[in-house]
């Protein structure tokens, strides 16, 4: 019987490498995560500081919770900190 010829084979090449995705923040990221932070200790502070006057009367504690939400949501920005 006779023999088939042998198929030339081309040298492999690997597939192309997927661009890498760009790790890190975008610049204003972490000025807005610090100015957070600071705007609602600063709102707290001044609510203690002021007798409970400042900085918006007609709302009384929830000043607390405004303080406070400004600066969880600065916290909570740090867990997407790279």
């Amino acid at each position: 019987m006779p023999e088939s010829k042998g198929r030339e084979k081309r040298a492999y090449t690997p597939p192309p490498k997927p661009a890498k995705a760009k790790v890190g923040n975008p610049p204003w990221f972490v000025p807005v995560m610090l100015t957070l932070m600071v705007l609602g200790l600063v709102w707290v502070v001044t609510f203690y500081i002021t007798s409970q006057r400042f900085p918006i009367e007609s709302i009384g504690r929830w000043n607390l919770a405004a303080g406070f939400g400004l600066m969880m949501a600065g916290f909570a920005m740090t867990t997407r900190w790279r």
